[in-house]
């Protein structure tokens, strides 16, 4: 099952693919092989586009950070999803607050809304 180089932008990833009996491309639903909907951006411009990326990205960190809390959360994620067929978004969300543990995230109250006017009662229409 060779993968190919595709472009995503200007960063090559690796994209699997795979033929039937026929020799039609075909994609995996199903398993390791599905992609995210949108790849993971990595630290140094490299992404993650399936779930055995994420899965191998994981198991290649160093063994103190791959036992943090975050990263165990995240690839429990991510092998329910591989094994039980759930939304790759479940499995994307724990990766990406792995990746972002050490931002945080600050209130900036020049971005709230404000109601200039006062709300009008249904009595007073």
């Amino acid at each position: 099952m060779p993968g190919t180089a595709a472009a995503l932008g200007s960063v090559n990833v690796l994209s699997l693919q795979y033929h039937d009996e026929s020799g039609r491309s075909v994609t995996a639903d199903r398993g390791w092989k599905r992609r995210f909907e949108d790849p993971i951006p990595l630290p140094r411009g490299r992404y993650l586009v399936t779930l055995e990326n994420a899965g191998n990205y994981i198991t290649k960190l160093p063994k103190v950070e791959h036992e943090t809390q975050e990263w165990l959360a995240a690839m429990e994620a991510l092998i329910l999803v591989a094994t039980s067929g759930g939304p790759t978004m479940f499995a994307r969300i724990g990766v990406m607050r792995a990746l972002n543990r050490h931002v945080e995230r600050v209130f900036n109250p020049d971005r709230k809304d404000r109601h200039w006017g006062r709300r009008k009662l249904a009595r007073d229409r």
